[in-house]
């Protein structure tokens, strides 16, 4: 360790001493102290917690000191005492119930120039978007198989000069619309507009005019959302720089406003007939936390239970138990159909409904022929011809707690060519 990395260690242990306490010991026996540690191969973070203890006497004392500098890119989840340097991307207050009671909390995204990340803070840290940041005993945690960053009561974050941070850190990166994931900031895109809708929203008080449709290019769509009125028409091909992508209803969508760099270029640089579809296995779903308009092959693992002839309450739309509504009381219930399926295609399964209308089409019959049937018997027939069938499915895909799920709105059974399977499983067990 070089003197210099000493010294700031040593630094970062008297930001925790008293005045008192620092005259009484003096810098010196600080060094000291904590070169004998290093001589002993004690790690740095545990050398420093040992010395704060000893010569504040709080012995429960718990506070990671590291001053060491981390790489957003090399973030893993479930680590304590990270240090790193920052420009805050977007950042949301959002009330979350805790032990019963309302809390706000903040959360964003934030990114150096390695890359981009998200983060939760459980107070008001007094920064904005735009703004470059040092911050200090943070921790991270892992949420669906990627590591978040945490500010907490012992997190020091400090606003800083925009310089420190290399010219790489806001350099917007190119993506495809598929690879958008929630979370993702510096975004640089091109894609064809496809629908486009103004609304108002109430914002701080007052009104505020909002751009929002749908975007797309040779990989797939995705809904996006402009704080800024860049004058979107549908058939614009934008070249958008700047933007982030955030969670709407379980669905990723790029976000951005003022600050991001919009430029129209010729509409024929993408055409509607090169629009791809969304594509994709499993695991690439749950990865990108959600999708618009996507496409999933696999092959039907369970006919879930609720699957079938139901009836529905006319006012709110559920499913009524013994002619009775659990909001509305006794209603004359709605007849419907539903399939409700688990898809598997050996990366992962995805949860989906189909409502009446393809029910109808992949079961041949109507809602009024499965009035007649008995629930027992209509399930063992769904389940006999569906159970073990590739399908295709398409629609929304969200990601969630429970899991991945599509809100179909196309599905259709595939015919499988056996022998060419049995000549591909034969490859395989060849290669083993």
């Amino acid at each position: 360790m070089s003197r210099n990395e000493l010294r700031s260690h040593v630094e970062d242990i008297l930001s925790f001493l008293s005045e008192e306490t620092k005259e009484k010991v003096g810098v010196e026996k600080i060094q000291r102290e904590l070169e004998k540690f290093m001589e002993y191969g004690v790690p740095i973070d545990q050398a420093k917690q040992t010395i704060i203890k000893k010569f504040t006497g709080n012995t429960s004392f718990n506070v990671p000191v590291s001053s060491e500098r981390r790489l957003i890119a090399d973030l893993q989840p479930n680590e304590k005492s990270v240090n790193l340097l920052g420009h805050i991307i977007a950042i949301n207050p959002k009330e979350v119930s805790v032990r019963g009671g309302k809390k706000q909390i903040y959360y964003g995204i934030i990114g150096d120039e390695s890359g981009t990340t998200t983060f939760t803070s459980w107070r008001d840290v007094n920064v904005e978007k735009g703004d470059v940041v040092e911050v200090l005993n943070a921790y991270t945690k892992e949420w669906r198989g990627e590591p978040q960053l945490n500010f907490g009561d012992r997190t020091q974050i400090k606003k800083t000069d925009r310089n420190r941070l290399p010219e790489a850190a806001f350099v917007p990166m190119v993506y495809k619309l598929k690879d958008l994931k929630s979370g993702i900031g510096r975004v640089e895109v091109v894609a064809k507009v496809l629908e486009v809708n103004k609304r108002e929203i109430e914002v701080d008080g007052g009104k505020k005019e909002i751009t929002s449709g749908v975007l797309g290019d040779e990989t797939g769509k995705t809904q996006f959302t402009s704080w800024h009125d860049f004058k979107i028409k549908k058939d614009d091909v934008l070249r958008i720089s700047g933007g982030y992508v955030k969670s709407w209803k379980g669905i990723p969508q790029l976000t951005f406003d003022e600050n991001a760099e919009v430029e129209k270029l010729d509409e024929d640089k993408i055409r509607f007939e090169e629009i791809g579809r969304n594509q994709m296995r499993i695991y690439e779903l749950e990865e990108k936390r959600g999708g618009l308009d996507v496409e999933v092959e696999g092959t039907v693992i369970e006919v879930r239970p609720g699957s079938g002839f139901i009836v529905r309450c006319p006012e709110c739309n559920r499913v009524l138990k013994n002619n009775g509504c659990s909001v509305h009381g006794e209603v004359k219930g709605v007849a419907d159909l539903r399939l409700k399926l688990v898809v598997d295609d050996g990366t992962g399964a995805v949860n989906t409904v189909l409502n009446k209308d393809l029910t109808e089409a992949l079961l041949g019959r109507t809602v009024k022929e499965c009035e007649k049937i008995k629930k027992e018997k209509l399930h063992e027939e769904m389940n006999r011809l569906f159970f073990g069938r590739k399908i295709r499915v398409k629609g929304n895909g969200l990601v969630d707690d429970f899991g991945v799920s599509i809100i179909a709105k196309d599905a259709e059974l595939l015919k499988v060519d056996i022998g060419k399977e049995a000549e591909k499983i034969a490859a395989k067990i060849e290669e083993l």
